[in-house]
């Protein structure tokens, strides 16, 4: 997958989840981040990398959109 911007970050959430990926980001809880939010893990400094690794894992996003 190699290095994730958060604008990366953004536009695969964009592609993978479409209208839903803001709400996802912002009110979905992921054990997979400690229990947070995808937002919460970001603004605590969580690479976007590592969130978006644990989005694709918890909501099983097909490897072709990773």
């Amino acid at each position: 997958m190699g290095h994730v911007r958060l604008t990366d970050f953004w536009r695969r959430m964009g592609e993978a989840f479409g209208s839903h990926a803001q709400s996802l980001a912002e009110l979905h809880v992921f054990s997979e981040l400690g229990n947070r939010t995808p937002l919460q893990a970001l603004e605590a400094g969580e690479s976007a990398k590592d969130v978006w690794r644990a989005v694709c894992e918890a909501m099983e996003v097909p490897a072709a959109k990773r």
